[in-house]
């Protein structure tokens, strides 16, 4: 896609034996794009398996809904997110990532992808589904991030025709069967309950349209199965990247290590002080903008179009990327620079800067996203500081979105005199690599920081 961009502006189209894609980037075409949900629809998974199949049901969410249907169940799943329920989270957040540093050790070697994905586990899962049923909230993330990454790596045939591509198809309507059957056992156990708590899925069987009419399962499964993973891997994702971002640069680190513990004192920020820590705010902004956790997805237009220079015949696939847009030197200058000081001067459109999407399918989650991003950083900032190990492999594989970017990031007792990061260019074709020195797990002190410039 950098290429494409690189090449030819801001829209492209790659064809081949008639099967054409067009990307665009950048805020003029993706404005287009993502503001006419009429024209174009949602098509996020190009798999959605025969009528009546469990893999049917699994992808029949908001993210694969159009028109009326969509509007329908946008308004029902929107009040789990509004900000009275999301404010309810806050306590639960806040023991679960005091629990999470409770167990780490100064000077420890830690997989912090691995830890944010096991935290975002238990966060997504006691959110969703509640406190009482841990086990089978655990088991339902896995599978889901098991299932999406088939669907990531089978749906490219849906594009490019390779039938090698396809051969794991059968493989991933079993796993779609073995997935829906343990939805519908925590939908079940949440019906048969004497009382229903505040979990969204509490909420989204409570839900009623405005003819008074609720989901049946098959929807309850969709929906659950959408908003798990996108909590889940996006947040995970977003939370590496940020760590990681601030290891590489503690200047700023140190920074924000001022500003936290002056407002904090070391505590977990209530819902108030979060208003306090604009520091924290650029910081998280950047992090999206540099490292977005959705590098792309895409629209499929339903009539035919002017994109551009291109006209448009039905049915079209259209790719669209916050990686790159968010990389445009005409809107973002140094783009490849992590500079959070950029946002006391910019303040780009919606459409320049998406990192939950844009438009009338803007990601319903973003405000709970923020809330556990915001409260999550400063918890474990205060009470850590990660440097990079020397010569660890920093690898980050660009997929759609949700599991789009997934680092594995290692840290360890740091040695010797702090490198600068090496990247390594990827090879064509390939998934963008970067690899980097690595970083050590320490407690801060205030004493001897350097100050930011």
């Amino acid at each position: 896609m950098r290429r494409l961009q690189q090449l030819h502006g801001n829209i492209a189209a790659l064809e081949e034996e008639g099967q054409r894609l067009i990307f665009v980037f950048g805020p003029h075409y993706t404005q287009q794009v993502l503001s006419d949900s009429k024209t174009f629809h949602s098509r996020f998974f190009a798999l959605r398996g025969p009528k009546n199949s469990a893999q049917r049901r699994l992808t029949s969410g908001l993210l694969t809904m159009n028109g009326e249907e969509h509007k329908r169940h946008r308004r029902m799943v929107f009040e789990p997110f509004q900000k009275k329920s999301i404010e309810n989270y806050r306590d639960a957040l806040a023991d679960l990532v005091q629990r999470m540093i409770g167990e780490w050790k100064a000077g420890q070697l830690r997989n912090i992808f691995r830890d944010m994905t096991h935290y975002m586990l238990r966060v997504t899962s006691s959110i969703l589904f509640g406190f009482d049923l841990p086990d089978l909230a655990y088991t339902i993330g896995h599978m889901i991030e098991q299932w999406m990454g088939m669907n990531h790596e089978l749906g490219m045939g849906a594009f490019i025709s390779d039938p090698g591509i396809t051969q794991g198809y059968s493989g991933l309507l079993q796993m779609a069967e073995k997935l829906e059957a343990q939805i519908l056992a925590m939908i079940n156990h949440r019906r048969q309950s004497a009382n229903l708590g505040n979990d969204v899925l509490s909420l989204l069987i409570r839900a009623r349209d405005e003819s008074g009419t609720g989901m049946t399962d098959a929807e309850l499964i969709g929906q659950a199965a959408i908003l798990f993973g996108a909590a889940h891997l996006t947040t995970a994702n977003t939370l590496t990247w940020t760590l990681f971002l601030l290891a590489q640069h503690p200047e700023i680190g140190s920074a924000l290590f001022d500003e936290l513990t002056g407002v904090l004192k070391g505590e977990v920020p209530t819902l108030d002080q979060l208003e306090q820590l604009p520091l924290l705010d650029r910081v998280i902004k950047e992090s999206m903008r540099v490292l977005p956790a959705s590098s792309y997805s895409q629209r499929i237009n339903v009539m035919p179009v002017q994109l551009g220079p291109f006209q448009l015949n039905g049915a079209t696939p259209i790719i669209f990327s916050p990686l790159i847009s968010h990389r445009l030197p005409d809107q973002f200058p140094e783009p490849e620079h992590f500079l959070p000081e950029r946002w006391l001067s910019i303040a780009p459109s919606p459409y320049a800067y998406f990192p939950f999407a844009a438009g009338p399918r803007m990601c319903l989650g973003a405000t709970l996203a923020q809330m556990t991003l915001r409260i999550t950083v400063p918890a474990i900032w205060q009470r850590f500081r990660l440097t990079v190990l020397d010569g660890a492999d920093i690898q980050a594989q660009v997929r759609s979105t949700m599991a789009c970017i997934r680092p594995k990031l290692f840290f360890q007792q740091f040695h010797g005199k702090r490198q600068h990061p090496r990247i390594r260019s990827p090879a064509a074709g390939h998934s963008i690599q970067r690899c980097f020195q690595a970083s050590r797990l320490t407690i801060p002190r205030r004493t001897r920081r350097p100050k930011l410039s």
